[in-house]
């Protein structure tokens, strides 16, 4: 009987395990069902806002890698990030000349979502934007 019920929690914890898109064009394992994606735009050059994104995750963590995407029809810049043991992606991109969206995206290391740490980074880039 706990054989059983062994293999059936096993099981469905394959059902729900899946790959994950993030912001910056790769994937991560972790559950697709979740939100972790928080959105914003601002009218403001990318350039700012890029520089922006990196400040507020190199005062909250560690950067750990930041690139240009060049298979995109708009210029996109990305920063990628270590925060509280969380992994969190920003995607930077021109949506016209005159405003800038950004996507940011956190996980934890087992792939589940943190939403509030998302929120607080989107948030926190706004803020510098302000300034």
């Amino acid at each position: 009987m706990k054989e059983k019920f062994f293999l059936l929690l096993l099981g469905a914890s394959l059902i729900t395990a899946g790959c994950v898109s993030t912001v910056t064009g790769g994937s991560v394992a972790g559950d697709p069902l979740v939100k972790d994606k928080v959105e914003g735009r601002y009218e403001r050059p990318l350039d700012q806002v890029y520089d922006a994104a990196k400040e507020v995750v190199k005062f909250n963590g560690v950067m750990v890698k930041e690139s240009i995407l060049h298979t995109e029809t708009n210029m996109v810049k990305t920063v990628e990030g270590k925060v509280n043991q969380r992994t969190v992606w920003v995607r930077v991109e021109a949506m016209d000349p005159k405003i800038t969206g950004v996507a940011v995206q956190a996980r934890t290391s087992g792939g589940g979502s943190d939403l509030d740490l998302a929120h607080e980074i989107e948030k926190q880039i706004a803020l510098k934007l302000v300034r």
